[in-house]
This record gives C-alpha cells, structure tokens and sequence, in this order.
C-alpha cells in the first residue's frame, strides 16, 4: 500500500529533529512505499492540509483510502518503526503537538 506524505517544501533539512524528515526518515526505515506532498511553508497558507486533515501541522500521512493520519512527529515515527502504520488506518486525524 502506497501512502501519501504531506510536508514542508524543506526537502533539504534532513536533521532528526525536523518533523516531516522525522516521519520521511522512519518511513524509509521501514521500507513503505510512499510519495512526496509538499505544501508551504508558512501555517498561514496551508488551507489544503487544513482541509485534507483539519489541522494545519506537517507532516500528515494519507492513506490510500482518503484517511489521514496525524500525531506529533515523534509518535509518528515510532508508530511507523514498530510495523503498526498500516494497521488500522482508518482512526481519525488528531490535532497533535507541536511536531
């Protein structure tokens, strides 16, 4: 299953500490197929992410089925080393802290 990774433009930050790497790096980790969204930078202009996810946080995963997934960057990412990503992808978008 393909998923979708919604994140910054930043695509050259790669340091643990930044959210959307975080999740991009566990995700290749892993070995998940997935494809690349970027979407602006400031929180301000983000009003497809905040549609898709009813939020306006990077980075949120969408699954193949139009459900999304949304935590903080951290819980992400351990969610995805542990195998459990795809299990359940149906649980709603939450607001998440701070990435």
């Amino acid at each position: 299953m393909a998923v979708k990774l919604h994140r910054c433009s930043n695509l050259w930050v790669k340091l643990d500490r930044h959210p959307c790497w975080r999740v991009q790096k566990a995700l290749d980790e892993q070995g998940i197929e997935y494809e690349i969204v970027t979407g602006p930078y400031w929180p301000s202009k983000r009003v497809d992410l905040e549609r898709l996810s009813g939020q306006r946080k990077y980075p949120v995963i969408e699954f193949e089925d139009g459900t999304v997934y949304r935590a903080d960057s951290k819980e992400m990412a351990e969610r995805i080393r542990s195998g459990t990503l795809l299990d359940g992808h149906g649980a709603p978008a939450s607001a998440g802290g701070p990435g």
